[in-house]
């Protein structure tokens, strides 16, 4: 199981924030090239970047950090936020991503992320699935949908999409445990699926519990950078 540090980027910053709520922000002071530097040097080969300024303008408004990012290492890096228009992923393309990390598209608009997809091919996406209580929210978890997660899944599967990420809302940012029973039921319906876990990773323990679950990979981001599951132990367990 790949472990998938996060970079959410607000500013130019590393930031966290609590349930997507931008008034419930933490900043940390490391600087980004420096630690995806020293991530490479840790054994990890992947680093999920949310542009959280390009969700609210429309546009990748941090390509700077992933061209840098992109230029000093060997990360394999997902890239989302902004990503609204062919010339957008192009832009986030051009600047060193390997997958464009994307959401909101791939439910309300099929149509448009059907071309996308032709243009860059359904192995170039990491479809995220944002889930409140078995159903999509979309719009930055702003707008709550009656779309159900497995029917979503299933829509995505049948498009050809393979790379997947499903964060429980209300598990993020609070390290109160990931959603290991919806990762082991998804598992289950969809095995040919790469499911990458997010929200609520705050252990070596829950880390374990995902990858027995059959995850392909999580995505760490408060946990990381409060040092509640160490640098070192990403090491060891990028080669489980």
């Amino acid at each position: 199981m790949d472990i998938i540090p996060s970079f959410d980027l607000l500013d130019g910053k590393l930031v966290r924030l609590l349930q997507g709520d931008f008034e419930q922000k933490t900043e940390y002071p490391a600087n980004p090239l420096e630690l995806a530097m020293e991530l490479e040097a840790a054994g990890l080969t992947r680093l999920h970047m949310v542009d959280l300024d390009g969700a609210r303008s429309g546009y990748p408004s941090n390509l700077h950090i992933l061209e840098e990012v992109a230029a000093r290492t060997r990360l394999q890096i997902d890239y989302g936020g902004g990503l609204r228009s062919i010339p957008s992923l192009k832009q986030v393309w051009d600047a060193g991503a390997m997958l464009f990390s994307v959401g909101s598209v791939a439910l309300l608009a099929q149509d448009e992320f059907g071309a996308w997809m032709e243009k860059f091919g359904p192995d170039r996406f990491l479809v995220g699935a944002d889930v409140r209580d078995g159903q999509l929210a979309v719009h930055g978890w702003k707008e709550q949908t009656n779309v159900d997660v497995f029917d979503f899944l299933d829509q995505m599967h049948k498009m050809g999409i393979r790379q997947v990420s499903v964060t429980d809302i209300e598990r993020d940012g609070g390290m109160g445990g990931p959603a290991v029973e919806l990762y082991k039921e998804i598992v289950q319906k969809f095995p040919d699926m790469q499911l990458v876990a997010s929200g609520g990773i705050s252990s070596v323990g829950d880390l374990e519990e995902l990858n027995a679950a059959g995850c392909a990979g999580a995505i760490v981001g408060k946990a990381f950078f409060e040092d509640k599951i160490p640098l070192q132990y990403f090491r060891v367990f990028s080669k489980v």
